[in-house]
């Protein structure tokens, strides 16, 4: 297979445009990476606990039922170890 790649230029230019996308890929990650920090600069500049709001938004991307479940294992969890 890499000898086939080696040889065929064809394949190693589809090759070339796939890894050059992805290396553009990965600079508007770190780009999209780096407002986000900025982001929850601000927030807390504002006065605002930026690890409530982290956890606010990892909440939010799940389901709502997933949500639900895992309240109440940590609510059961913590009423095991007499926290609750």
């Amino acid at each position: 297979m890499a000898a086939d790649i080696a040889d065929s230029g064809v394949a190693a230019d589809e090759l070339r445009q796939f890894v050059e996308r992805i290396e553009r890929l990965e600079e508007e990650k770190a780009g999209i990476a780096s407002d986000i920090k900025d982001v929850y600069a601000e927030l807390k500049g504002r006065g605002f606990d930026t690890k409530a709001v982290r956890q606010i938004v990892r909440l939010r991307k799940q389901d709502h039922s997933e949500r639900q479940e895992q309240e109440a294992v940590l609510e059961l969890y913590m009423q095991a170890l007499g926290m609750a």
